[in-house]
């Protein structure tokens, strides 16, 4: 199995950690959240990973070097203009049939081999990793009918929704929809695919997800590893 983590962004969010380091680099627990990455991938059985790097390539690429540390095999491929989440596909060589993308900063309990065999058993042209998402409004939420007649008063409704985790499982036909070092969105890719009549999935995940791509979630995952010890 192969998977390709997207590194590239700058983490504006997460400053001031993110002005020295890039944001797979950034510890939790005392390891830098790519390493968990990598450990969890390495566990589900992921052989070979492919980096995209771009905001201080140099760090990642001088920290993890070619993966034989970790017991798997890493390269690495920069951009040299911004291809956003997506883009970047286009100009990565030796995909296999079916590969995973995910971004660099996320913290889950996702078994990412449960996720793989899902994608090879639809058949479909992508998967998409999804978590279920409870919001409350903090504010009592008001309906009225087109007369402006109160129809109902909800003090502090809980919203449920499902959103991206930022794991999905692309199948290696669909990069045509791709054009040349274009810059495009996963979402953007994703409905482009369903547009074309294609199948598009989506896997339920259940388990611990974060994105720390924002110091809440952020200071949320260094407290749940810490209670945690085995996560990876």
């Amino acid at each position: 199995m192969q998977a390709i983590i997207l590194a590239g962004g700058k983490g504006t969010r997460l400053n001031p950690y993110t002005a020295v380091l890039p944001k797979p680099l950034v510890p939790i627990g005392g390891h830098p959240i790519l390493e968990i990455i990598l450990k969890q991938l390495k566990h589900s059985g992921i052989n070979e990973v492919i980096i995209s790097t771009g905001h201080l390539a140099s760090l990642i690429e001088a920290y993890f070097e070619d993966g034989k540390k970790i017991g798997m095999s890493i390269r690495y491929v920069r951009e040299s203009t911004p291809l956003n989440t997506a883009g970047c596909l286009g100009i990565i060589p030796g995909l296999e049939k079916n590969f995973i993308v995910m971004n660099g900063d996320i913290f889950t309990k996702l078994n990412y081999k449960d996720l793989f065999n899902f994608h090879k058993r639809i058949k479909g042209a992508a998967t998409i990793a999804v978590n279920r998402r409870h919001i409350e409004e903090p504010y009592g939420v008001i309906k009225i009918n087109a007369k402006s007649e109160l129809e109902d008063y909800i003090e502090k409704p809980t919203h449920t929704y499902l959103i991206s985790m930022g794991v999905n499982v692309i199948s290696r036909r669909c990069l045509h929809y791709i054009r040349k070092r274009e810059p495009l969105s996963m979402p953007e890719f994703i409905m482009r695919m369903k547009e074309n009549k294609e199948k598009i999935y989506c896997y339920q995940n259940k388990k611990y997800w974060l994105d720390i791509g924002n110091r809440e979630d952020f200071q949320r995952a260094q407290e749940y590893i810490a209670r945690h010890k085995d996560f990876f």
